[in-house]
């Protein structure tokens, strides 16, 4: 798979971006895989649902759930998940709207909800066999939608037998005003009608919330006491950023959010506050600049009971999420740990 993925990447990389992530997604069929990488020491049971591994992909990645059984197969991830989905299809913004940035290891997207909504998805997935992982859904609402808090209902009600979990993206740049609803009062009436709607059509599976790594700290400590209120199961740290400090490459100057290398230490700061505000009372995804298996294990450590990634992908290619949670495994051997539980906030 290495060996392939050494040939493939710089063949990859001569195409415009996102050409050869369609490519890519395509050639998963293809590649060799036995599953999800797993063992007694990285197995994880969060709400009901085992995960193989900690080590997941994130939304953004398989947007269509054209690819799921393929990429849990050969990639090694414990779990994925897909979207955003909007109740209705979506262009999203005009192309080019994906940038490599190589100089920084970072990637810039404006893609804005691009997908072939929910019905599309959701078939595809209803369709799908057993999964040898976990698979969520990333809700969206649609751009021109006069209630983006009931997008977000529908598309959690059409996918709630055939998704193990729900995310609430309230943090994407990329769909104006849409980091509005991340705000105290429309937070708060937001999980309100999910977890209602959860309650009514999928009672037990987890809804998530996934945040933005530009918040204030008002803004976060909003966001922790609307997740305590509400019960929420899970907070996801974080999604992409505007902020374009310290780049060197010449498509700095794109819109749209930074993810990355760049993102690291932001995503991971933002983690370990959010991990002491709620006092480690749900549980955390970690997301943003993981690239190997020390960055995993250090949002392991600040709190994180999942790790997921996505930009790194496309430097390091489609095996790394097994080859990271692999390298957690000998971390966690090298630490004392028995299994990745014992590690997750060990740094607070």
């Amino acid at each position: 798979m290495r060996f392939a993925e050494a040939l493939a990447l710089p063949l990859l990389h001569r195409l415009d971006p996102e050409d050869a992530h369609a490519w890519a997604l395509r050639a998963l069929a293809l590649a060799p895989g036995s599953g999800p990488a797993s063992s007694d020491a990285l197995e994880t049971e969060l709400w009901g649902l085992r995960f193989p591994n900690p080590i997941g992909i994130a939304a953004g990645f398989d947007k269509n759930a054209t690819a799921v059984r393929a990429a849990l197969r050969a990639t090694g991830a414990g779990f994925m998940e897909v979207g955003a989905v909007t109740p209705r299809p979506q262009a999203g913004n005009p192309r080019p709207r994906l940038f490599r940035l190589t100089e920084d290891r970072a990637v810039i997207n404006r893609f804005g909800f691009n997908n072939e909504g929910m019905e599309a998805v959701a078939a595809r997935m209803e369709a799908l066999p057993e999964l040898p992982g976990i698979v969520g859904v990333n809700l969206g609402a649609n751009k021109d939608s006069e209630d983006r808090g009931a997008d977000f209902v529908a598309v959690l009600r059409r996918f709630a037998e055939c998704a193990d979990f729900f995310t609430v993206n309230v943090s994407s740049p990329n769909t104006e005003k849409l980091r509005d609803l991340q705000g105290k009062a429309a937070l708060d009436r937001l999980l309100a009608d999910c977890l209602a709607a959860r309650d009514e059509g999928a009672p037990g599976k987890p809804v998530l919330l996934k945040i933005a790594p530009d918040l204030d700290d008002q803004g976060l400590e909003d966001v922790a006491e609307a997740c305590a209120a509400h019960a929420v199961d899970g907070i996801i740290a974080t999604n992409t950023t505007l902020s374009r400090d310290g780049l060197r490459s010449p498509h700095a100057h794109e819109g749209g959010g930074l993810s990355g290398a760049p993102l690291f230490e932001k995503s991971t700061a933002m983690l370990r506050r959010l991990a002491l505000l709620t006092e480690r009372k749900a549980p955390l995804i970690g997301v943003g600049g993981v690239a190997d298996a020390d960055q995993a294990y250090a949002k392991i450590k600040a709190g994180a009971s999942l790790v997921q990634l996505y930009s790194a992908m496309v430097y390091g290619g489609a095996g790394l999420p097994g080859r990271i949670a692999e390298g957690v495994a000998e971390r966690l051997a090298r630490d004392g740990f028995t299994h990745v539980s014992q590690a997750v906030g060990a740094d607070l």
